[in-house]
C-alpha cells in the first residue's frame, strides 16, 4: 500500500509562544475550518493537549461521514499532533510543528500528514490527485487567514483582553466573530433562547423583554447580530412583521439591560448594533456614504427603526455604533450559498438588466470591521461595513463566472423576480445602492479584501494560495 505525505509551511512575524497560544486558544479551529466545506462539530473534549478530542461530521461528495480525531504529542510551544481514530481515510495523521526564527522575532508554522486512501490501489488512483487538490486549498485559505489575524493582532497590539456579550453568536456572522474574538484572546458571552448549556451562555427572551441586567455587569462590549432572515421567504404580511420585531424587540431588551447596570463603571463602553445598507433604498448610481439621507421601503422603514432603538443607549454615555452592512459573502450562507449551486451548473446569469449597484463585503472584513469599530472611537454612529468597491449585478456575476470557471448562460428577467418574491424582489436583489465605507476609511480600518475577485477566491479556495511559503506533496511507498 502507499502512504501519502503533504508538507507546507508559513512563517509569521511573531514569536513563537504567541503564535502556539493562538492555536490552543478557543475558536481556533473553527476560525480555520474552510467556509466551502459543509462541516458540524459533533462533540469536542479539551483542546489540543494530549488525549483531547473532536468529533466532526463532514460532507464529501453526496455523503455524510463521521470523523473523530485524537490529539498526542503536545509539547508547549513546539508541536502537537492529530490522529485519525475513525473517519474516511485507512490512516491519517497530522504534526503541527512550531520553529522560532529571526532571534525569536518570528515564527515557523509546519504542518505535515500523512495518510492512507481506503479501496487499495483503486482508492489511490481515484482519489489521490483529489486530495492533494483540497489539502492544497484548505492549506492557502488557512495560511491567508492565519496571516491576516496575526496581522492585525500586531496593528492592535496594545489592546486589553475584553468580555464581549453577542446575540445572534450562533448566525452566520455570530460564529465567525466568535471565533476571530477568541483567538484574539478576548472572552465571548453568548445570549440564547434555549435552555442554558455551558458556562459562556445566558439566556434571553427578547419578544418578552426578558434579559437579566447582572449578565451585562463587566462587559466591556455588546454586539447585537439578532434577527429574522431577510430573504428567507417571501414577504407576507406576517412575516414582514417578524422582520421588524425581530430587530427592535432584540435591540429594545440590550438597550433596557445596560440601562438596568446601575454602575456606569460596569457598564459596556460600546454597543455595536447591526443594521443594513437598506437604510439607503434604490438609488441607482447615487455613490452613498454615511451622510446620504434614507431612502424608501419596507427595508429603510425597519433600519429606521432598529437604528433608533439603539441610539437610546447613548443618553448612558455608551456609544453606539450602527453598523450599515452590505451583502457578506460566504460560502457558508446568505447570497453567495444560495448561488453557488446555480452557477457550478452553469446556467448562472445576471438578473434583470445587471445594472444595479451591489454593495458587499468578505466575511473576514465584516468581522474585522466590527472589531475595528470596537477599537477606534471614530467609529461613532452610522458606519457602512461594505468593500471599497461596489459592483454591479452584471460585474459581479461576470466575476464569479470567471472564479468558477463556469459559463453565465441565462438572464433572470425582472417581471419573473417581481412575479415570484414581490416587494422582496424589489427591495433586495432589484435594488441598487452604491454604498462606500467612509467612516471605516477615515478610521484607518485595512481592508483584507478591497477587490470582489480577490474576496471571492478567498472565500472559495480557488486562489493560487499567496500565503504558503513551502509546499509538498508526495507519495511514500510503505506498509498497510
Amino acid at each position: 500500500m502507499r502512504f501519502n505525505s503533504f508538507t507546507t509551511q508559513l512563517q509569521v512575524q511573531r514569536p513563537v509562544a504567541e503564535v502556539f497560544a493562538w492555536h490552543e486558544r478557543p475558536g481556533a479551529f473553527e476560525r480555520l475550518a474552510p467556509p466551502w466545506r459543509k462541516l458540524e462539530i459533533v462533540a469536542r473534549t479539551g483542546g489540543i493537549r494530549d488525549g483531547a478530542t473532536l468529533r466532526l461530521h463532514t460532507q464529501i461528495g453526496l455523503v455524510w461521514v463521521r470523523w473523530d480525531v485524537e490529539h498526542r504529542d503536545y509539547i508547549k510551544d513546539v508541536q502537537f499532533h492529530d490522529v485519525q481514530v475513525r473517519g474516511p481515510f485507512k490512516d491519517w495523521e497530522h504534526w503541527h510543528r512550531f520553529e522560532s526564527q529571526k532571534d525569536g522575532r518570528a515564527c515557523a508554522i509546519i504542518d505535515e500528514i500523512s495518510y492512507q486512501i481506503p479501496f487499495g490501489w483503486l482508492g489511490q488512483l481515484v482519489g489521490a490527485r483529489f486530495v492533494r487538490a483540497e489539502l492544497t486549498r484548505l492549506f492557502g485559505y488557512r495560511y491567508s487567514v492565519t496571516r491576516a489575524d496575526f496581522e492585525s493582532a500586531a496593528r492592535y497590539i496594545s489592546v486589553r483582553p475584553m468580555t464581549f456579550l453577542i446575540s445572534g453568536a450562533s448566525g452566520l456572522v455570530g460564529r465567525a466573530l466568535t471565533a476571530f474574538l477568541q483567538t484574539q484572546g478576548h472572552t465571548v458571552v453568548r445570549l440564547v433562547r434555549r435552555t442554558v448549556k455551558a458556562a459562556d451562555e445566558v439566556f434571553w427572551d427578547p419578544a418578552s423583554g426578558k434579559l437579566d441586567a447582572h449578565a451585562l455587569r463587566g462587559v466591556d462590549v455588546v454586539v447585537n447580530l439578532s434577527g429574522e432572515g431577510i430573504a428567507d421567504a417571501r414577504w407576507s404580511p406576517e412575516r414582514k412583521q417578524a422582520i421588524l420585531r425581530s430587530r427592535v424587540d432584540s435591540t429594545r431588551t440590550l438597550v433596557a439591560a445596560i440601562a438596568a447596570v446601575n454602575s456606569e463603571r460596569l457598564r459596556p463602553f460600546v454597543f455595536i448594533s447591526a443594521s443594513a445598507t437598506g437604510i439607503y433604498g434604490d438609488r441607482g448610481d447615487e455613490v452613498l456614504d454615511e451622510n446620504a439621507t434614507r431612502g424608501g421601503g419596507f427595508l429603510a422603514d425597519v433600519c429606521e427603526a432598529w437604528e433608533r432603538e439603539a441610539v437610546a443607549v447613548e443618553e448612558l454615555g455608551v456609544r453606539v455604533v450602527r453598523l450599515r452592512t452590505g451583502v457578506v459573502l460566504t460560502p457558508a450562507g446568505g447570497a453567495l450559498a444560495r448561488l453557488l449551486p446555480v452557477f457550478k451548473a452553469g446556467v448562472g446569469g445576471r438578473l434583470g438588466s445587471g445594472g444595479m449597484w451591489m454593495s458587499w463585503i468578505s466575511i473576514d472584513d465584516l468581522v474585522g470591521a466590527i472589531y475595528h469599530a470596537v477599537l477606534d472611537r471614530r467609529c461613532d454612529g452610522a458606519v457602512n461595513a461594505v468593500a471599497p468597491e461596489a459592483v454591479t449585478n452584471a460585474g459581479f456575476t461576470q466575476t464569479l463566472t470567471r472564479v468558477l470557471r463556469r459559463p453565465a448562460v441565462l438572464r433572470v428577467p425582472a417581471v419573473a423576480l417581481r412575479a415570484v418574491f414581490g416587494q422582496m424582489a424589489r427591495e433586495t436583489v432589484l435594488a441598487s445602492a452604491r454604498v462606500t465605507p467612509g467612516k471605516l476609511q477615515e478610521a484607518g480600518y485595512v481592508f483584507r479584501h478591497k477587490k470582489l475577485e480577490d474576496a471571492l477566491r478567498h472565500v472559495l479556495g480557488r486562489a493560487t494560495p499567496p500565503a504558503r511559503d513551502a509546499l509538498s506533496c508526495r507519495d511514500n511507498p510503505g506498509r498497510a
